[in-house]
């Protein structure tokens, strides 16, 4: 419970730095959506580098349901301890947002405008699980600052070169349905979202089972 705990805050700091960077970025471009993008991607790298550095040597530092279900299957990561990962971090998500819109001054309660959909969006997702989830495991073989360096660097540059801007979290997607700011996704859109991907972690098992297997050192720490 204690782990579980510390997944819930890691993973409402990590939604408070991708919403409320979004919202500053918004505010701050004048309007120039691609600065918006920049900025909130730097942020929100920067802010998964440092609390994957803080917290990984207590929980692991998943913040990520798609990471916590990929430890299972792959690492015999406890089912049991799962489920209560998951749901701290959903909550922690909700949360963190809802903090974010008492900090902009916004309605606490609001739901996601931006239309995120079509099949170029979801296989961007598809490929920002696959990806990110092959960088947690391909860096098994090194000490876990690599980690932490090698995901903050992959989800900041995977704003840019997916189309979807690299959700790859389930709880993530949840939680950026329930606000209407820049980094916001509409409800309608975001069960899509979450299957492509789940898509995206059924594909990279053999690899991740690969990496596993062979890694000198295997130190799982991870995240986004």
């Amino acid at each position: 419970m204690r782990a579980a705990g510390i997944e819930l805050v890691a993973t409402a700091f990590l939604l408070i730095a991708v919403v409320g960077s979004g919202i500053m970025a918004e505010r701050l471009s004048g309007g120039n959506m691609a600065l918006s993008l920049l900025a909130n991607a730097i942020a929100t790298g920067c802010a998964l580098m440092a609390l994957i550095l803080a917290f990984g040597p207590f929980s692991g530092a998943h913040m990520n349901p798609a990471v916590t279900l990929a430890a299972c299957l792959v690492d015999g990561f406890s089912w049991r301890i799962a489920f209560a990962y998951i749901t701290a971090q959903i909550t922690g998500g909700v949360i963190g947002v809802w903090l974010t819109h008492l900090m902009f001054e916004m309605p606490v309660i609001e739901f996601g405008q931006r239309v995120r959909n079509g099949s170029g969006q979801w296989l961007g997702e598809v490929v920002a699980t696959f990806g990110l989830l092959a960088v947690i495991w391909g860096c098994c073989a090194h000490r876990a600052p690599h980690t932490a360096l090698a995901v903050a660097a992959y989800i900041t540059g995977a704003y840019w070169f997916t189309s979807s801007t690299s959700f790859a979290n389930p709880a993530v997607t949840i939680a950026r349905a329930l606000t209407g700011s820049f980094a916001g996704i509409r409800p309608i859109d975001a069960p899509e979202f979450i299957l492509a991907q789940m898509a995206g972690l059924i594909l990279v098992l053999p690899l991740l089972r690969s990496l596993s297997r062979t890694a000198l050192r295997p130190n799982i720490s991870a995240s986004s």
